[in-house]
This record gives structure tokens, C-alpha cells and sequence, in this order.
């Protein structure tokens, strides 16, 4: 076989190589998305039951979603999903999606429900990168921090309230970490104010599609 014939041959087999590798990654790929999505799925349903008990509504919650025009107050630059609570095909409750952006380590991803009653049916922390073993109290899992927010409203506390001890407000701060629940704070608190802002639209106009 002379050099061209072979050089030819050569790169004929690694091209082939390389397209059955392509296609191998392309199939476990396709094997796979549907059970990562159907995990991260039933990880968000995880979460919302966390805050609203299935009892609490009898509608496809994870599916009852609308979306949201970018606003400061939820912490996105970019439109974001709610989730839509109804009993006997009357809104409950609203769960937003809501992002902390002043965590001391970056942003912290939160769920923050709330009630046609303007009450915080519960808040849960999706995700941060705060610091193990200081920050990381905003998990359920580290403490029970996160449940203060259970029933407070725009008036309980007044606006005076809504922040961490150190800074006049009500809710704890960690010990050693102060600018995690800061952050976690403020967010809700904006949470209740676009809320209130919008109520009559997020509640009232709000239909079943």
C-alpha cells in the first residue's frame, strides 16, 4: 500500500470512529434527557409540596404555571415561572420562583408561596453556594430558619420588621453570618410587595387553560 493510499485509509477509519462515537453519545443522550427531566420534575413537585401540601389544592400544580415579566422584586432580569394553587378551580395560592441576589456567595434560588390572603404559605431555599456550615442554615435540612417565614405577611411584621435582628427587624441572624439571611429576607419581603402589587391580576384574571 503506498504512503497516500494509506494516509487516505487512515483517516477514513477515524473519521468513522469518530462518527460512531457521535452517534453513541447522541443515543445515550436521548436514552437519558427524558429520565433527567422527568427527575428534575418530581424534584421541583418535591418542592412545592414542601410548601403547599397536595391537600391544599386538587390541580396539576407543576403544570399550572404562568409567566412573568422580568421584575427586581423576584431578583430576574429575565421572565420567570409561577405556580398556580387551586381548589375547586379557585386560585389558593402563588408559588413564585424567586432569586436572592445579594447571598454573601452569590445568587440564592428560592420558592417563596404565597396565599390569596397575602400570608406566606412557606418558603424554600432551591438552591445557593453559601457557606457550609454558616450560611447553609437557610436549609431545611441545617435548620428550621426558613419556617419563620410561615403566616407573616406585608402587616405581620410592618415594614420595619422585614429585616434581621442586627439590622431592627425579627428574623434571626446566624451566628457568624449575617449577609445569607439578609438576602433571604429581603427577597421575600419583595416577593409580598410584587404580590400585593399584582394580586388582583395574579389571582382574579388568573384562568384554567
Amino acid at each position: 500500500m503506498n504512503k497516500g493510499k494509506q494516509i487516505f485509509v487512515t483517516g477514513l477509519i477515524l473519521m468513522l470512529f469518530a462518527i460512531a462515537g457521535a452517534a453513541m453519545v447522541a443515543l445515550t443522550y436521548e436514552g437519558t434527557a427524558a429520565q433527567i427531566a422527568e427527575n428534575e420534575r418530581h424534584a421541583m413537585l418535591r418542592s412545592l409540596n414542601q410548601i403547599l401540601p397536595a391537600e391544599r389544592y386538587d390541580n396539576e400544580l407543576i403544570d399550572d404555571t404562568i409567566t412573568l415579566a422580568a421584575d427586581e422584586r423576584l431578583g430576574h432580569a429575565e421572565q420567570s415561572t409561577a405556580y398556580i394553587a387551586r381548589k375547586n378551580n379557585q386560585v389558593v395560592a402563588i408559588i413564585f420562583s424567586v432569586f436572592a441576589t445579594d447571598g454573601y456567595s452569590g445568587i440564592i434560588k428560592l420558592l417563596v408561596g404565597i396565599n390569596t390572603d397575602g400570608t406566606l404559605a412557606g418558603v424554600r431555599v432551591v438552591s445557593h453556594k453559601e457557606t457550609p456550615g454558616l450560611g447553609d442554615a437557610i436549609e431545611t435540612k441545617r435548620s428550621d430558619w426558613v419556617l419563620g417565614f410561615n403566616h407573616k405577611s406585608l402587616q405581620d411584621p410592618d415594614s420595619s420588621g422585614w429585616h434581621v435582628k442586627r439590622d431592627g427587624g425579627i428574623f434571626d441572624q446566624f451566628s457568624g453570618a449575617t449577609i445569607t439571611p439578609r438576602a433571604v429576607v429581603k427577597a421575600v419581603h419583595h416577593s409580598l410587595l410584587y404580590f400585593a402589587s399584582h394580586k388582583k391580576d395574579l389571582t382574579g384574571s388568573v384562568s384554567h387553560e
